[in-house]
């Protein structure tokens, strides 16, 4: 029993992780006056190529042969990974942030709901209760920006959203599956599939080189391993809602690097989606301390410990 206590607060860590790191991207955005595919195709080889080398330094280089000898669970959550990568930017070229931000907090359902449909696994009332407040804390977080719904960003959105519900719903039920080396075809999958519409590749600076490559290490590659690594651990819904974390984050660092504060509602809204969070992994800390006194009164109370 301490083992999967212990394993599940290091999924809780992993996937918080993750969230940080993938909550940098407008950070990099920000930095980078290149169109969204170059961004995309450089950032997926980078990506690709950090999460290689992060996959053979820990487990040697017979590693490599989990990415010529993919299975299904690997080239499916290769599959929903890379979809997810090429349709965030877009979707928020045609659509507004509050749009994309609140369709993203949908996840946590969309993936509890995937869960229980493909393997039954029923989502707890706490996670499904915290997961509703997260989405009124995005939603309170963005309610100032401008308000535009062109149908094809919303379109894209719903995509990248279901394809986020998908590659977590997968982390979870192929558990032995290679998915780091997943995460690595994800990216490779990604930029080749960029590579026709970028319209600068070649001819982008060292500078941007630079920034690309700190982008695909930091933000793509780490964070895409910290959550394969850490929901193998955790309920699919419980996964995706510590994600969330990434949209009340988004703010901080570009007010960090330009000086653009973020206002009354993204503070307020991501203290509401922080708490929600947090409520849920304090809820389950005191449930699995429960579970444990409740084992080991069971333990000492036993005929057979007794006597010994």
């Amino acid at each position: 029993m301490p083992d999967n206590t212990s394993n599940h607060g290091l999924g809780v860590a992993l996937v918080a992780a993750a969230a940080v790191a993938w909550s940098t991207a407008p950070f990099f955005v920000r930095l980078l006056p290149l169109d969204s595919f170059t961004i995309l195709f450089w950032r997926g080889a980078f990506a690709g190529s950090a999460t290689v080398a992060l996959l053979v330094l820990v487990q040697g280089r017979s590693s490599l042969t989990d990415l010529t000898r993919m299975h299904r669970g690997g080239l499916l959550f290769a599959v929903f990974s890379a979809v997810a990568m090429l349709l965030f930017i877009p979707s928020l070229q045609l659509t507004s942030v509050a749009n994309v931000a609140i369709i993203m907090a949908i996840v946590p359902f969309a993936a509890a709901a995937l869960a229980w449909v493909w393997f039954r696994e029923t989502p707890r009332r706490r996670t499904v209760l915290a997961s509703a407040i997260a989405v009124l804390g995005v939603a309170i977080s963005v309610g100032g920006a401008s308000a535009g719904s062109d149908m094809k960003g919303i379109l894209l959105a719903l995509l990248m959203m279901l394809s986020i519900a998908g590659m977590t719903v997968t982390a979870r039920r192929y558990r032995d599956t290679p998915l780091v080396a997943a995460a690595a075809l994800s990216n490779f999958l990604g930029a080749a599939a960029s590579l026709p519409f970028a319209q600068g590749v070649a001819s982008v600076s060292a500078h941007d080189i630079a920034i690309l490559a700190a982008f695909g290490v930091l933000q793509v590659a780490l964070g895409l391993t910290f959550f394969v690594l850490g929901s193998r651990h955790l309920p699919a819904a419980q996964a995706a809602l510590i994600a969330t974390l990434e949209t009340p984050l988004m703010p901080f660092w570009v007010w960090l690097a330009f000086n653009d504060a973020p206002g009354r509602g993204q503070l307020l809204g991501g203290a509401i989606v922080l708490a929600a969070v947090v409520a849920d992994i304090l809820g389950d800390l005191r449930s699995q301390a429960s579970l444990n006194r409740r084992t080991d009164e069971a333990l000492a109370e036993s005929p057979s410990v007794r006597r010994e």
